[in-house]
């Protein structure tokens, strides 16, 4: 028995170790970017242009999320030496963008995490809908490396074209986990009230999802591309919302965590149909990617590192106050940010209320995780 404790104790879950550094640098970065590109704050070149800062939350920030949320236990060391490289490869492009060895140590981290959780799913699941994590994530470590190669070679399009993909695949990683999490919630809580749910997981919109932002993916950065990947993301967008609409989570009585929830996968079917739209008509990309990233990912990224760490500990979601003024104020954020997407006379302040918001909402956040952090 004193071996197989000593055992457990060199092993250490992933959400232990990345969600709170995920929401430390979440808070700092929407601000610090702003002021940076705003020529406040000098000394980061790594943010000095939107690129930068897009980089910079889907590879240092959301991928600390998802490294966090999927790998599960390791052994300390491994996640230490994780860790370590993750700091590295943020320290390396903030200050150094176009650095060959940063590109090589932010490239080392995604691949990392790729191999560590691909062959979790391609062995342990049986179901080819449940494999989708595998190239899922596998998709995000080669575009995060070609995204490091681009900026080397100065090719702007081409980081531009690859962020775009990089930002779809992380709403189907979020619409996927955060499906399974909402189904499974509310079936529990309409059994606790004594009723039956017998929509849950939604294979077949689920697959239907995965299907059509893969092929969205694929069809992007094709010469003629564009027009049918406006299609099939507005039918991504009516899926997900279908989706939604059949979990009934108005029915779920006392559970505001899974409203919380609900609007961040809102935000995301809204932010397909708005990406679809912007590339039928040649403009307004990043309005729609902003929909996306703050009101989606931002929204059900929180809720679920907020909802892991609290269940450990055996806290109920429903009653954190994190999460429920966290989600309000990343909406308010995305809308902020979206009307700051419009010629309109009060643009900066929309941008510095939505960064604030945002700021606002992960540095809650992070205090919450801290103060259950277990011993």
């Amino acid at each position: 028995m004193i071996v197989g404790r000593g055992s457990r104790d060199k092993r250490r879950v992933a959400h232990q170790v990345f969600f709170p550094v995920a929401a430390v640098y979440g808070a700092l970065l929407p601000p610090v970017s702003l002021a940076v590109m705003s020529g406040l704050a000098p000394g980061l070149p790594g943010l000095a242009d939107g690129a930068g800062h897009g980089h910079e939350m889907l590879f240092g920030f959301a991928l600390a999320v998802v490294a966090g949320y999927l790998l599960g236990p390791q052994p300390r060391r491994r996640l230490a030496a994780l860790l370590a490289l993750w700091i590295a490869g943020r320290v390396a492009f903030l200050a150094a963008p176009g650095n060959a060895l940063g590109a090589l140590i932010n490239a080392g981290f995604a691949v990392a995490v790729a191999a560590l959780v691909a062959p979790k799913f391609l062995g342990a699941a049986k179901k080819m809908r449940n494999q989708a994590f595998a190239p899922v994530v596998v998709g995000i470590s080669v575009l995060a490396t070609l995204a490091q190669i681009a900026r080397l070679l100065h090719a702007g399009a081409a980081e531009h074209v690859l962020l775009v993909e990089a930002v779809l695949l992380f709403a189907l990683l979020a619409l996927f986990m955060g499906g399974r999490i909402i189904a499974a919630a509310a079936a529990g809580q309409r059994y606790k009230q004594g009723e039956k749910m017998d929509v849950r997981v939604q294979p077949r919109l689920e697959g239907a999802l995965i299907a059509g932002i893969a092929s969205a993916v694929v069809l992007v950065p094709l010469p003629y591309g564009r027009v049918p990947a406006a299609w099939v993301l507005a039918g991504c967008a009516a899926v997900a919302m279908v989706r939604l609409l059949r979990w009934r989570l108005w029915q779920c009585r006392g559970r505001p965590d899974l409203a919380a929830l609900a609007v961040g996968y809102g935000w995301i079917a809204a932010g397909l149909a708005l990406l679809g739209a912007a590339l039928l008509a040649g403009r307004m990309e990043t309005v729609a990617l902003h929909a996306i990233t703050v009101g989606g990912l931002g929204s059900l990224m929180l809720g679920v590192m907020a909802r892991v760490a609290l269940l450990r500990v055996e806290r109920d979601p429903a009653r954190s106050v994190p999460v429920l003024a966290g989600a309000a104020l990343l909406s308010a954020a995305a809308l902020a940010r979206v009307a700051a997407g419009f010629p309109l006379a009060a643009a900066g302040g929309l941008l510095w209320a939505s960064a604030w918001c945002w700021s606002l909402a992960f540095a809650m956040l992070a205090v919450t995780l801290a103060r259950v952090r277990p011993a």
